[in-house]
């Protein structure tokens, strides 16, 4: 967790922002935050009982309670797969784990090409995992590519706050270049294959010249920005914990970047995915591997173990949630600025079920601190939260993939 005097005086830095960005803008930017735990939670700790806004789960974020919202009921219609369904917890494509899968752009993805264009970093990508599993990275790219996620706590740092050496700038200009280069031989060849194709592959092609022009653009941005100095934080830059099994400290760590890298503009759209896969996390009481204790056949042993460790979890995440309210910006905190989405692609673990998801809105500008029932039989589409959560974003949208209009029973303050 970092120290408020820390948040402080990394509030207080001197930032060079672009003359494209924010400089005489006045209120606080909006902002995504998208975590994934991919191994869920236990829905008779998480979900409350009818009638009542609070769970044992729940229970350990009640300091913050006036400023999240929970709900049951929602998970996104077709997608199947068990842990496969990971990689579709932001986007809800069908039928994840099937030959013919493709996925398709996820909300974070959405955001950024809306509102990524004024920071260093249009999104970021994060992740504390061990190994490789199903979603190490849930931002997919708009032609339903995974974005790899960083994983290392020094590297993070280092892209969002150290400068590099008169060396190390010229490297990374070289291969920028390199890649403009690259750029303009695909360009004149799909500029040639133009000519001779009619109908769907023209339109098939012109997608394709669309993706490297906005690649272009993209280039251009990272070029100036190269030219700009990175803000100063009163942070150390961290050492990476090797021990993979430290995965709350790893969590809390990347929680602490996080918030830093919001604070300071550098980004207004980031996801986390959390994976407890492989590992025996350090939280007393603990002895066995997570994913196996997620199996855990109703055994009570099993159960309590799987329930300190996400405790640990949810404890991890309240206090990012202080941090973010600790951080006073125009009109309100870091928290009050940004939409927290932390849930899961699993219902139940133990079952493997991709239906009636755990999740929590936090933040971000919403009337908050109810539970938001829906029908847990038949479910309503999680994307009806990402309108909701799109239109909160002052972005015009009524729909997002084949889902059309927004959540009922959320509602935005200003509204």
């Amino acid at each position: 967790m970092i120290h408020r005097r820390n948040f402080l005086r990394a509030a207080g830095a001197c930032i060079a922002i672009p003359a494209m960005a924010r400089a005489a803008e006045q209120r606080s930017p909006k902002r995504l935050l998208a975590i994934h735990v991919p191994l869920g939670m236990m829905p008779q700790y998480f979900f409350p009982k009818s009638g009542e806004t609070s769970s044992p789960y729940l229970d350990l974020l009640a300091m913050h309670r006036s400023k999240f919202t929970t709900f049951s009921g929602l998970s996104h219609p077709g997608v199947d797969g068990n842990h496969h369904a990971g990689q579709c917890f932001l986007t809800g494509a069908p039928h994840p784990g099937q030959p013919t899968f493709r996925n398709t752009i996820s909300l974070d993805q959405f955001v950024a090409e809306k509102i990524g264009g004024d920071t260093r970093f249009s999104s970021l990508a994060v992740s504390v995992r061990q190994g490789e599993h199903y979603a190490d990275s849930i931002a997919v790219s708009r032609s339903g590519v995974t974005i790899p996620a960083e994983t290392s706590a020094e590297r993070l740092y280092r892209r969002l706050f150290v400068a590099g050496t008169k060396d190390e700038k010229a490297a990374t200009m070289r291969r920028i270049e390199a890649g403009g280069s690259v750029l303009d031989l695909i360009r004149d060849k799909a500029k040639r294959l133009e000519k001779s194709i009619q109908g769907e592959d023209r339109a098939r092609l012109e997608q394709y010249l669309q993706s490297l022009r906005d690649m272009e653009v993209k280039l251009q941005r990272t070029i100036e920005w190269e030219k700009l100095p990175k803000p100063n934080v009163d942070y150390a830059q961290p050492k990476d914990i090797a021990d993979a099994n430290q995965v709350i400290a790893k969590s809390q760590l990347m929680f602490d970047l996080i918030c830093l890298a919001l604070q300071t503009d550098s980004t207004r759209v980031v996801t986390l995915s959390l994976s407890t896969f492989s590992v025996v996390p350090h939280v007393p009481g603990v002895k066995n591997e997570t994913h196996g204790l997620t199996h855990h056949g109703n055994e009570p042993e099993k159960i309590s173990e799987l329930r300190k460790i996400e405790e640990a979890q949810i404890t991890a995440f309240n206090n990012l949630l202080s941090s973010m309210q600790t951080v006073q910006e125009t009109n309100g905190s870091l928290l009050d600025h940004t939409q927290v989405l932390y849930g899961s692609c699993l219902g139940n673990a133990n079952s493997h079920s991709n239906q009636n998801l755990p999740l929590i809105l936090a933040g971000g500008g919403f009337r908050h601190g109810s539970h938001l029932r829906f029908d847990e039989s038949n479910n309503t589409p999680l994307a009806k939260l990402f309108v909701s959560m799109l239109q909160n974003l002052d972005i015009e949208s009524d729909a997002f993939g084949d889902i059309h209009g927004s959540l009922t029973g959320l509602e935005s303050k200003s509204s």
